[in-house]
């Protein structure tokens, strides 16, 4: 959590060789300028290590924050909106010809790439640069949290972890502001694939409210932190200290988990009607699983929070059900309140530790962690705290535990505390526009780049130096 998006790649494009500016004539040369920038910026952020990206993520987004304010000003001259008197003038020439290869787009070839997709308008290619951007700031979301689920170095101090799921909450708003600018703009033609399609872009939106949400709750609670910190050798104040956590706020926090498992279920509804025929495909799988995994997650922890909240009470019993419906909203089964929590022995407990530890390796080395959106998280919280509830039952209270399914029928509505603030597009300053009433000062030619999975140019001249393939020979040698 969040979700480990694959930024995309593009190819090479020269608006000048499509549009004309009589106003601006350096508007062209500027935009193909900042693309090309943001072009290798990207090549250069996929051949990264997937523990080195992280560091890079901030290129990106100044990459494309700066092209932005071009491309924005290109699209509205050619949308025949009402605009300023000092706004470009720009006149297509030829159906411009880009290249972006999807990444959430469902893979018929399983190990390999998906196809690029060509794309005819300036329209797809802003909604490919503004998801481009907001894929990464949920990227950046991921980095910081990262050192939070860490277990081989030391657990990090109440103020850094403050900060750090701040930092990410203000990346996933970030995120879902773009995300619903995107969805409520209509297209001038049809998706050429699900990336850019708006029932994915609409489930981006709820997903990224929801994973915002659960980080407002995770800023609180003590439960997940104490769970890491038993299974890090470098600490041991979990040996001595508890976690506590008020009653009045467990219950908030439990609504505040409906509402993420509820903007989960949206996010799955809108992906399950992003796979018509006019968006080119379908999503790809894993991020469907994602999905439908934060949603189960979500309302797994509002159990566990219900269960809190009761146990706080004095009814351990009924906290114990309540732990238990939420073990089952995850897929760990119970199958009696007599039931002792351990994970299972055998082969099945051989099989938890061995994920366990898997995940635990992914945070290390900064790969797809968190891929499951929480359950194992989840799982782990749910099966310490009922292994203390039923220990202490059985020994102390003896109090009943009644079935869970009445307890799931009387779960209230959840209860929303962000709100998504409109996204101000980027624009152009005046003096910068003013500065493009020259004529360019060199050519507009991106040279021959099909694609920037390509290491280098391929030069079609023959020969080791430019300019030199009139000293070659391009036919066979004949012999005498």
């Amino acid at each position: 959590m969040p979700y480990p998006f694959v930024l995309p790649t593009t190819s090479s494009f020269s608006f000048s060789s499509s549009f004309t500016c009589e106003s601006h004539p350096s508007l062209p040369l500027q935009a193909s300028t900042h693309r090309g920038v943001v072009r290798d910026t990207l090549k250069k952020h996929k051949r990264l290590p997937p523990a080195s990206q992280a560091p890079s993520l901030s290129t990106v987004t100044a990459t494309l924050q700066t092209y932005l304010p071009y491309l924005l000003a290109l699209d509205a001259a050619l949308s025949g909106k009402p605009t300023p008197a000092d706004a470009p003038s720009v006149t297509p020439k030829t159906t411009p010809q880009i290249e972006w290869r999807p990444t959430l787009s469902s893979n018929l070839l399983p190990g390999r790439e998906p196809p690029r997709i060509k794309l005819h308008s300036l329209d797809h290619e802003l909604l490919f640069a503004l998801s481009t951007l907001a894929n990464t700031h949920t990227l950046q979301s991921r980095a910081a949290l990262q050192p939070l689920y860490q277990t081989t170095t030391a657990p990090v101090g109440t103020t850094h972890r403050q900060t750090a799921i701040s930092t990410a909450s203000r990346h996933l708003l970030d995120a879902a502001s773009i995300y619903d600018y995107l969805s409520s703009t209509p297209a001038s033609s049809p998706c050429p694939c699900p990336d850019i399609s708006p029932p994915t872009l609409r489930a981006q939106r709820a997903l990224a409210l929801a994973e915002a949400t659960l980080l407002a709750v995770l800023k609180d609670d003590p439960y997940p932190a104490a769970v890491a910190q038993a299974r890090n050798p470098h600490d041991t104040e979990w040996m001595y200290k508890a976690p506590d956590i008020p009653k009045v706020r467990a219950h908030l926090f439990a609504r505040l988990c409906l509402a993420a498992a509820e903007h989960a279920a949206q996010a799955a509804a809108a992906l399950s009607g992003s796979g018509s025929a006019s968006s080119g495909g379908k999503v790809n799988e894993g991020f469907v699983r994602y999905v439908e995994d934060l949603r189960r997650a979500s309302r797994a922890r509002a159990c566990r929070f219900f269960g809190i909240d009761a146990e706080l009470g004095g009814e351990t019993g009924v906290g114990i059900a309540w732990l238990r419906a939420g073990l089952g909203e995850v897929g760990v089964e119970r199958k009696g309140d007599a039931t002792k929590s351990g994970g299972g022995g055998g082969l099945k407990g051989l099989r938890k530790e061995w994920s366990e530890r898997r995940e635990d390796k992914k945070v290390e080395r900064g790969l797809d962690w968190g891929a499951d959106g929480g359950v194992l998280e989840e799982t782990r919280v749910l099966e310490m705290l009922e292994a203390k509830w039923v220990k202490q039952n059985d020994t102390m209270l003896t109090q009943p535990i009644p079935p869970v399914g009445p307890l799931l029928a009387q779960m209230p509505s959840g209860r929303e505390i962000h709100t998504i603030k409109p996204y101000q597009p980027p624009v152009l300053s005046p003096e910068v526009l003013e500065a493009m009433r020259a004529p360019p000062d060199r050519s507009d030619e991106v040279g021959n780049y099909p694609s920037s999975d390509e290491e280098t140019a391929v030069d079609s001249v023959p020969g080791a130096f430019p300019g030199r393939s009139a000293e070659y020979r391009t036919g066979t040698p004949g012999y005498f």
